[in-house]
């Protein structure tokens, strides 16, 4: 029997630091965007670049770490899969879309500066571990 297959990897960097949140249940939730460029060249050897701008939903512990290891400007690896998120504009009854990569799996391909929101009541920074994905988490 033929599988299916939803999976998206991406090497890039973040846009911004990740936002984190936590739905009514408690469950957090951290957003952040990661650009990914490439060059080429034309049959003129012109140069050109273009960036592909990624949006990445990571959900609870995942989510944590990402909101604790990454900041603006970060390279980073993501693993995970794509999701269309749809629903109605509060302002105009239109219906809307969303493409997101969900992640599973996160690598830190930089160490980074501390962020300047660092504040006595989050957890002191540590190194991640070389792979922090859903199924690795010993928490």
């Amino acid at each position: 029997m033929a599988r299916d297959l939803n999976k998206v990897l991406i090497i890039g960097r973040l846009g911004a630091d990740p936002e984190l949140r936590y739905t009514a249940a408690g469950t957090p939730v951290a957003t952040f965007r990661v650009a990914a460029s490439r060059q080429w060249r034309d049959p003129n050897g012109n140069l050109h670049d273009e960036t592909e701008w990624f949006n990445v939903v990571a959900w609870n512990r995942l989510a944590e770490i990402c909101h604790q290891y990454l900041s603006r400007g970060a390279r980073v690896y993501i693993e995970g899969r794509l999701q269309t998120r749809t629903w109605e504009d509060p302002q105009t009854g239109q219906p809307r879309s969303r493409v997101e990569v969900v992640a599973q799996d996160m690598i830190l391909l930089e160490q980074r500066e501390s962020r300047a929101d660092d504040s006595p009541s989050r957890p002191p920074r540590r190194e991640p571990p070389p792979d922090i994905g859903d199924d690795d988490i010993p928490f």
